[in-house]
């Protein structure tokens, strides 16, 4: 979704072109959350703005660049303009607050006017930048245009801005004096629905203030004069920024794009109000039956990732990485978690006696997120004994499904900011459950909402297609239906066996990736289909939702992922010889039936692509020809981590082949934070 990113520095000197160039950067590390438009806001020369007598205010007017399309698109625009200016990229600026935004379009088409920054108006004397969605920008609107205010955009973000102008002129006309944080308190106290906004105002030069509800924000501090002092065990972030010492202060929508700069940040919470000011960090707590917010102490934490973790590297695109690292993002999601034939899950430990005494355990999730969990459910439902559903966050949503006190309810989401799932969480534990996350992303909202978690630990994730995250996933709970039954001595044998084959999991993995040529040709050979089946049952029904849902993704091309079971119900009509169709039979419990559904597609001159055990090619295609996949043999509720891994490969090929944008599929965004 939209993408967050600012940029201050204090005491120390940064030309304008530097300045300009982090927050080009900054974008460019947000691309991959999805956008249409861009835009960023920087600092005039007081010199050849308008005559003081033209403007209401004797501050330095900002800069505003707002771009459709690609952020190159942007960088082009904004040097040009600059240029016809005779702006001088090369004026220092020893303090400098600059924003920048990427938007993906829900009110209003992309277009320059509907790109954020948006503003209070001619003047631009306040400037907001808006991830989330304003629920009740309509009466704010109606309540704004009759004080005279015109809106020039479709969006619901400038609400906001005009907003901010009317809170700052009524405590000016009252000859009020009011600070910066005090016009922004008096705007969120106004705002309804989820947000993450950064302000910037000619009215307060050099300053800018953040708040968040419901989407991520974070903070990065990077000290020039010592870096390892602004490490979180020094103390509050307020002691450690209001030194008067030189630094560089960020703030972002994504971990991804700060790492470059800095690994010490602050994850900004609900309602929190984080103000920049001479160099200093001030955060309040709003509340909304205080009058006034309280000044709270926050710690820096310490950011555990690597720079190249956000570059391709040798390789063409993001999701070609992502696929190939799955080997090193398991081992990662699997290390210090298997331990002498046993597991430990620090997150969880606390929580297993509760788990245990559920009455049943609900998975709750979107897309990619709920198929990792379908294909885990078997192996925990026979280890736990405990009923397991599943639930698809907005559905769950829509018709208020039942979950109760003795309900633990388990939400699994990449980006631990998923609207839908997020709105689930909060209606579980309004209904009392027990609430667990499972996330990629250290410090989002999920991982602070839920009463406990894990972290899945497979790396930042680029791609908008997931793959390494949804491996990932399905270890993390399969490892936790380890540990939820490790008190049964029935299944000791089965948990021991389970563990040492996740032990050999990532070498299985490298062995499957060498199918790449060979997926390759077979995208080749697919070209020109119009569609496609995938047919699996037990453990990989979730294999063929995933990979049919990977080919919709990327390839834009209609795929179906079915339950082989009810191929006969309707699904059957749809065979001849030109549909595609991907069966996947590696040998499970589901094995013979699988082998069945083989015999009638081929009875039905079916176009077949058989997923098989090695070993298993004369067994599974006796009845006819087919093209066969033949995949390493590991434990049953270990093998949709295997079988995906064509898939995804098949996936990939096709987009590349077709010429479509293969980290950026039209229409989706990485995270989403709108309903």
């Amino acid at each position: 979704m939209c993408g967050i990113f600012a940029y201050l520095n204090y005491n120390v000197a940064r030309e304008r072109r530097y300045i300009m160039e982090v927050l080009f950067n900054g974008l460019r590390r947000l691309e991959y959350r999805g956008y249409d438009s861009s835009g960023i806001a920087i600092d005039n020369d007081l010199s050849s703005a308008a005559g003081e007598g033209e403007r209401p205010y004797a501050s330095a007017l900002p800069l505003v660049f707002r771009q459709e399309g690609k952020i190159e698109s942007l960088v082009r625009s904004v040097y040009s303009e600059v240029d016809a200016m005779g702006l001088d990229l090369e004026k220092s600026f020893m303090v400098h607050a600059g924003i920048a935004h990427t938007r993906w379009a829900t009110h209003g088409v992309p277009s320059p006017r509907n790109s954020h920054p948006q503003s209070s108006g001619s003047w631009d004397e306040f400037l907001v930048v808006h991830n989330g969605i304003i629920t009740n920008y309509e009466v704010l609107k109606e309540t704004l245009i009759r004080h005279g205010f015109t809106f020039e955009s479709d969006t619901d973000t400038e609400v906001i801005p005009k907003l901010a102008k009317f809170v700052f002129d009524q405590a000016r006309g009252g000859d009020q004096s009011v600070t910066f944080s005090q016009v922004v308190i008096e705007v969120i106290r106004q705002l309804e629905g989820a947000y993450a906004l950064i302000f910037k105002s000619s009215h307060y030069p050099n300053e800018l203030i953040a708040c968040r509800r419901g989407s991520t924000l974070i903070l990065g501090v990077k000290g020039l004069t010592d870096e390892k002092s602004y490490a979180a065990s020094f103390g509050d972030v307020k002691t450690l920024t209001a030194d008067g010492q030189p630094k560089e202060l960020f703030f972002s929508s994504d971990l991804c794009a700060i790492v470059e700069h800095t690994k010490n940040y602050l994850a900004i919470e609900d309602n929190e109000v984080v103000h920049l000011k001479d160099g200093s960090v001030s955060v309040l707590k709003f509340d909304y039956s205080k009058e006034k917010p309280a000044s709270v102490q926050r710690a820096l934490s310490v950011l555990e990732m690597e720079v190249e973790q956000i570059k391709k590297g040798n390789y063409d695109h993001f999701m070609q990485k992502e696929i190939h690292e799955q080997p090193h993002s398991l081992t990662t999601t699997m290390r210090g978690r298997l331990r002498d034939k046993s597991v430990v899950l620090g997150g969880l430990k606390d929580h297993l006696k509760t788990i245990r005494h559920s009455r049943r355990i609900i998975f709750v999730g979107c897309g990619t997120s709920y198929n990792a969990a379908l294909a885990a459910r078997p192996f925990l439902e026979e280890l736990s004994g405990i009923p397991v559903t599943m639930e698809l966050a907005s559905d769950l949503l829509d018709r208020k499904g039942p979950i109760y006190r003795e309900d633990t309810a388990v939400f699994v989401s990449q980006s631990g900011e998923t609207a839908d799932t997020l709105l689930a969480l909060e209606y579980a534990l309004s209904n009392g459950a027990l609430c667990v996350g499972i996330t990629n992303t250290v410090g989002s909202t999920l991982a602070r909402k839920t009463h406990c978690g894990v972290h899945i630990n497979a790396g930042c994730e680029i791609g908008v297609a997931s793959t390494k995250a949804y491996t990932s996933q399905i270890v993390v709970i399969t490892i936790m239906a380890l540990a939820i039954g490790a008190d049964s001595i029935s299944t000791q044998s089965r948990r021991e066996s389970i563990i040492n084959s996740l032990s050999d999991l990532p070498d299985k993995v490298r062995e499957v990736l060498r199918l790449d040529n060979e997926m390759k040709d077979l995208a080749e050979s697919l070209m020109q289909m119009q569609s496609l089946l995938v047919f699996g049952r037990g453990y990989n029904y979730a294999t063929a939702l995933e990979g049919a849902l990977k080919v919709k993704e990327v390839a834009l091309t209609h795929s179906e992922g079915m339950l082989a079971g009810e191929m006969k119900h309707g699904p059957l009509a749809l065979v001849d010889e030109t549909l595609p169709i991907i069966v996947i039979a590696t040998r499970d419990a589901c094995f013979s039936q699988q082998q069945s559904v083989i015999q009638q597609l081929h009875a039905r001159k079916g176009r077949l692509i058989v997923m098989c055990s090695s070993g298993d090619a004369a067994s599974v295609c006796s009845g006819g020809s087919c093209r066969l996949i033949e995949v390493p043999l590991v434990a049953d509720c270990l093998q949709p981590v295997i079988n995906i891994i064509p898939l995804q490969l098949l996936a990939y090929h096709l987009t590349v082949l077709r010429g479509y944008d293969v980290d950026q599929p039209r229409n989706l965004a990485k995270s989403v934070t709108t309903q």
